[in-house]
């Protein structure tokens, strides 16, 4: 077989991969999954056996392509196989077994990794469990473990502990565009979490590992340059996954679309290899493939073997092979086969999102640039290269980064342009830092010491872009499906001279695919969200383009639930903020909502909903205690903590559509007052009695413990984030 046909199959293997992506990540897809799966990829490779002919006079032959086909069908049972699965001695058969969502347990094992610290203020490490002390059951597993920082400040790899503390299923999230943390957990291998309240260390020595000289690295940057500048140092020498970097500034630099310089990719390893090859360029040619080989694996080993960099530095394998050999390196079949052999060893890496950027960034490098550089050829080479770089980049990646994220980064290429010539210059420093800091820490921080005030610099000019107005823009969640068709007419432009003329025209059908569906949907959506919360009643109102929010609840709830629904939802303005009679509404929370969104009306005063207030064709007003809204002829009722505790006469509305309390109980009394048609608990559950009397009247109840978040449209009626096991009638 010849080169192209090598390619073929190599791409075939990666779209088979893909196209798990129907399945999830369930490791026993049902029969019909399958068969969709089969059918769908048998159907491709036919019809590419008889149309790509017709329009490739080089095509192989026809066989080939059914093999293609072979090939994309077992990489998807490859992938199957690879998901990992709990085994019968898994410690999360533990909870399985008891039917508990959770435990107290003592276990022993061996820490997996160094310690980080998570935004509550823990320290989070992966654990291999080995023994249940009390039972003295051995068992097997990897946890996710946080601890307290007083007690996981000297955490290391291979440390023998006992680990006291709160066995727990990982739960998948009850909010739309919240974490999920089973998910997560599920595609490390784990399968459990153990919240630890003591450890005891074993006492053993630590054996020699490549940890040490990372740790090495990021003390004697720290130490000279202090928290701040010295772990943005150290991450971007050897990404953030290996560093533990606080959390405002991995936020600032992902706010200002310059994520990429804290992942250790192709950036750090070309600079890396350039400086080997000009060290040892008086060497013969095979001392030269030599230095080069151990400087990639111990700098791959150095940032904990991540995706982005295992591609740059595979890459970069062929590169000085090619030098050696003094052959041209083919760009693209790099690209493609690092990947294959990348997703040969790991299938699991096809759903990394660090992998897909990384290898569409270099794509776009590898097939955009050097248009970009052409069309920029009036401007002084360099400069062109500072514009052209980011842009690229930028472009192949930016439908993935709206898919995932629904947020575009506004000033993200000037951001990129003005900070190239700092980052090159700083991840250069770094890198002769840490070298000297393997040999002698001292001479490390001298020289991390030079970096200062290029490294504050650049903080500097981070914070001013995310400071500036419209910084971030909410566009709206990117379907699936618009995605793959703004990456074909991406894909059309990159191999039809026809269309490569006409750029522009497939540029603005894609502004098109990504404004009018979006834009037309906003404009025409009538919904009510009400949030799974142990808290008041969190609601976010839409209204054909007008949002009303109440309550914001914690702070922890505004981050992590509210701004990433907002987010997904393409809004950047709240018409309307209702802080109503809920004392987990703080001034830390709106301020974090403030941070992402603007507030062009904040109430949070009873007597200014004394009157009624329309927000579009919603009105709000307070009745006695309680807070009604009516959105499209039904009436909504939302009763307070302090009404449920009250024995004074409440003032209610006669007929309600849809009525809202916290907590596992309603009095008789007020069913009588208001007759709702629906019930909704903000609670984990209902009282028995509670449920029957709701029965009893044919009510529709829902809870937030069962349900999780519950949601209202005006097409559609009720619909739940959870699979409810009782099936009840949409209220219309």
């Amino acid at each position: 077989m010849n080169r192209d046909s090598w390619t073929i199959l190599c791409v075939a293997y990666v779209i088979g991969l893909l196209s798990t992506g129907v399945l999830g990540f369930a490791p026993n897809p049902s029969w019909q999954q399958w068969i969709v799966i089969v059918l769908g990829l048998g159907f491709l490779s036919v019809l590419a056996a008889i149309l790509i002919p017709q329009f490739w006079q080089r095509s192989p032959r026809r066989w080939l392509w059914f093999l293609a086909g072979l090939v994309a069908i077992l990489a998807v049972a490859y992938l199957q196989m690879r998901i990992p699965q709990p085994p019968s001695n898994d410690i999360s058969r533990v909870l399985i077994e008891k039917n508990a969502r959770s435990q107290f347990v003592t276990v022993e094992g061996k820490v997996l990794s160094q310690g980080r610290l998570t935004s509550n203020q823990r320290v989070q490490f992966w654990f291999e469990a080995k023994k249940l002390q009390k039972t003295k059951k051995q068992v097997t597993g990897k946890l996710y473990v946080t601890v307290a920082v007083s007690q996981g400040t000297d955490i290391y790899p291979d440390q023998e502990l006992t680990v006291t503390g709160i066995l727990y299923q990982p739960s998948s999230p009850s909010n739309p565009g919240s974490f999920d943390f089973k998910a997560y957990l599920a595609r490390q291998g784990a399968f459990a979490g153990l919240k630890g309240l003591e450890i005891e260390d074993k006492g053993k020595e630590p054996s020699w590992g490549l940890w040490q000289l990372r740790q090495r690295i990021i003390d004697a940057q720290i130490r000279s340059l202090g928290n701040s500048e010295g772990a943005l140092v150290s991450s971007m020498v050897l990404g953030q996954r290996a560093v533990d970097l606080p959390h405002d500034i991995r936020d600032l630099f992902i706010k200002a679309g310059l994520a990429h310089v804290l992942a250790a990719s192709g950036f750090q390893v070309s600079l890396l290899l350039g400086v080997v090859m000009r060290l040892t360029g008086s060497f013969s040619p095979q001392k030269q493939l030599t230095f080069g080989l151990c400087t990639l694996g111990l700098y791959v080993g150095l940032t904990g073997i991540q995706a982005s960099v295992a591609r740059a530095a595979l890459m970069g394998v062929g590169a000085l092979i090619a030098l050696i050999l003094d052959r041209k390196v083919r760009q693209l079949g790099s690209l493609l086969l690092a990947g294959t052999l990348l997703l040969l060893w790991n299938p699991l890496w096809i759903w990394d999102l660090g992998f897909q950027l990384s290898f569409l960034a270099t794509f776009g490098l590898i097939v955009t640039m050097p248009a970009l550089e052409k069309r920029l050829d009036w401007l002084p080479p360099a400069i062109a290269t500072l514009i052209s770089l980011p842009l690229a980049a930028s472009v192949w990646t930016f439908p993935l980064l709206l898919h995932v994220f629904s947020m575009i980064a506004t000033y993200s290429i000037p951001a990129n342009i003005l900070t190239a010539p700092l980052v090159a210059a700083i991840s250069l420093g770094g890198m002769v830092s840490a070298g000297g800091a393997v040999i002698y820490p001292l001479a490390g921080s001298a020289i991390a010491w030079l970096l200062y005030y290029p490294t504050h610099f650049l903080l500097q000019i981070v914070q001013f872009f995310t400071n500036l107005p419209g910084s971030s823009l909410a566009i709206g969640k990117l379907s699936l499906g618009l995605m793959l068709l703004i990456y074909a007419l991406m894909a059309l432009v990159w191999l039809s001279q026809w269309w490569q003329q006409r750029w522009w025209l497939v540029g603005l059908m894609i502004v098109i695919l990504i404004v009018i569906p979006i834009r037309y949907s906003r404009l025409n959506l009538v919904q009510v969200t009400l949030f799974a919360t142990e808290q008041e009643p969190i609601l976010v109102i839409q209204d054909r383009g007008k949002i009303i929010l109440i309550n914001s609840g914690d702070p922890s709830t505004a981050k992590y639930t509210l701004v990433p629904f907002l987010n997904q939802q393409g809004i950047n303005q709240i018409d309307c903020a209702i802080a109503f009679a809920s004392k987990s509404n703080s001034l830390k929370s709106w301020s974090e909502i403030e941070t992402n969104l603007s507030i062009k009306r904040f109430l949070n005063e009873p007597s200014s909903l004394s009157k009624k207030l329309a927000i579009g064709s919603t009105e709000i007003q307070l009745i006695g205690n309680s807070l009604q809204l009516k959105i499209q002829e039904k009436t909504w009722l939302l009763i307070t903590k302090n009404q449920l505790e009250e024995n004074s006469q409440t003032i209610f509305p006669k007929t309600v559509s849809v009525l809202l309390w916290p907590g596992k109980y309603l009095r008789r009394e007020w069913l009588d007052l208001t007759q709702p048609k629906v019930a909704i608990a903000i609670s984990s559950t209902v009282d028995e009695q509670t449920r029957q009397q709701l029965q009893q009247r044919q009510i529709q109840l829902y809870w937030t413990g069962r349900d999780g978040t519950i949601q209202w449209e005006r097409d559609r009626g009720f619909q739940t984030a959870l699979a409810t096991t009782e099936q009840e009638p949409n209220l219309p």
